[in-house]
């Protein structure tokens, strides 16, 4: 057995203070109990209108993305997961997919790494805190896309550059169950996580649950900050418009020091009351509140110095921390131009690997619009994936990650305990080489065929 990792947990520290937030907030649901448009057999699904009340159930199940005849079909494949984890258990239709796989999701988080910038660079350390929980909160506007991204074949990787100065590299070193590992850093941190999301399917909406392990190391301090985000709930999957709530706390521990923040992120009341609403604290190591944090996650967050009562300080002032930046309009997949810049090639690096997401011909494809195309190449890909798995059985070998490796560390979060994986430098050598190498890349970069295959004789790996 491993070493337990208590890092990963998520405390209460200062719950009183969140206590005025929860009293008296009502009902974010409302469930439908007769048959939704005159169909039998959809009996209790619960259909949620965001800005909507407890009578309007039935009028908000017939909108939505799905057509009858497709909502069927689906209802018929899923209600039999009812209760389940459905991360990898049942084969989606691309039609809910967007172009973009879980490993590029992951990368998402580092759209305002300037945050974490400003963070290393802070004298003071409560502030320091503010800077990094605003970066960790910034994620939530682009996570609020209704689309799911593709689940990564194993072995698949993921490389970003050209972006504030970071190199990020994901890798799937895990597909039953699905298990994403990443590292990042620049001058100022390093960025570490393992990720395996856990699901339960309850007809209408999934609840999701972050599964993971965060380190942040900033670089100029030394420190290293732990992250417990809440869990993601999706309502409407079948009736009604999709969207997504993540009600709960969020706690961002300094292992160095004992500081914290918790976050409390608002559910959604009736009439959107509540919604988008964040509120917390910086805390210190002594449990005494020392910034005031609050904000909505789809626009702005904003602090101020406060006193043991958790209230502001005379002669200070409200200062804002983070901004959304302009969103593209009308995009068909609700895509920030951070979104785009991970799917494009100007923020691959020279000689991309292989087995980088967005050389997928099924991402590809729906990216184009092809969605034809986009489900044949998923099925393809999907039972390559099986054959591989075959034949690495027949030999009685085992998949072994290239960039990250498994150590005897166990991380404890309040959804599960998960084996931990380490970045292992050797991405590092890689891309050192190939910089310092004279020889010109004439190589078309959209002409590289994905490869994340462990065995076959195409293997460029």
């Amino acid at each position: 057995m491993g070493s337990k990792d208590q890092g990963g947990g998520a405390a209460s520290s200062g719950g009183g203070f969140f206590s005025s937030f929860a009293a008296g907030m009502r009902s974010w649901g409302t469930a439908v109990h007769k048959s939704v448009n005159g169909l039998l057999g959809y009996e209790g699904l619960e259909v949620i209108n965001p800005d909507g009340g407890t009578d309007d159930a039935e009028e908000e199940a017939l909108r939505g993305r799905w057509k009858q005849e497709d909502r069927d079909s689906y209802w018929k494949m899923m209600h039999k997961y009812i209760g389940s984890d459905v991360t990898s258990l049942v084969t989606l239709p691309v039609i809910i997919f967007e172009p973009m796989t879980m490993l590029q999701k992951m990368a998402e988080l580092m759209e305002y790494c300037e945050l974490l910038d400003k963070a290393d660079e802070s004298e003071d350390p409560y502030m320091r805190m503010a800077y990094a929980s605003a970066w960790a909160v910034s994620v939530y506007f682009a996570y609020q896309r209704t689309w799911k991204p593709f689940n990564p074949i194993l072995g698949e990787t993921y490389e970003m550059v050209n972006h504030q100065g970071i190199t990020f590299l994901a890798e799937q070193v895990s597909h039953h169950p699905p298990m994403g590992v990443a590292h990042c850093e620049n001058e100022h941190f390093t960025y570490d996580i393992t990720s395996k999301l856990k699901t339960k399917f309850l007809g209408n909406s999934l609840e999701i649950y972050p599964v993971g392990r965060t380190r942040v190391t900033l670089k100029k301090s030394g420190v290293v900050l732990d992250l417990v985000p809440p869990p993601t709930k999706v309502n409407n999957l079948i009736f009604g418009r999709t969207w997504v709530d993540s009600p709960g706390e969020m706690v961002m521990t300094n292992l160095t020091t004992g500081d914290k923040v918790v976050l409390y992120f608002q559910p959604c009341g009736w009439f959107g009351a509540g919604r988008y609403e964040i509120d917390g604290y910086v805390y210190s190591a002594e449990e005494e509140p020392k910034i005031m944090i609050t904000g909505k996650w789809n626009t702005s967050m904003s602090c101020q110095p406060c006193d043991q009562e958790g209230e502001p300080l005379p002669g200070t002032e409200l200062k804002e921390i983070w901004k959304i930046a302009p969103t593209p309009k009308n995009d068909k997949y609700q895509y920030t131009h951070f979104a785009h810049k991970i799917n494009s090639f100007d923020t691959a690096p020279k000689k991309l690997l292989p087995s980088d997401s967005r050389l997928r011909p099924d991402r590809y494809a729906l990216e184009k619009g092809d969605m034809s195309k986009s489900g044949a190449e998923k099925s393809r890909l999907e039972e390559q994936q099986r054959a591989e798995k075959r034949a690495r059985e027949a030999k009685g070998e085992q998949f072994t990650p290239r960039w990250f490796n498994l150590t005897d560390a166990v991380g404890s979060t309040p959804w599960g305990d998960l084996e931990i994986y380490e970045y292992n430098g050797k991405y590092t050598e890689h891309r050192a080489a190939i910089d310092s190498s004279n020889v010109a890349d004439e190589t078309d970069i959209t002409s590289i065929e994905f490869n994340p295959w462990q065995y076959g004789s195409s293997s460029s790996q």
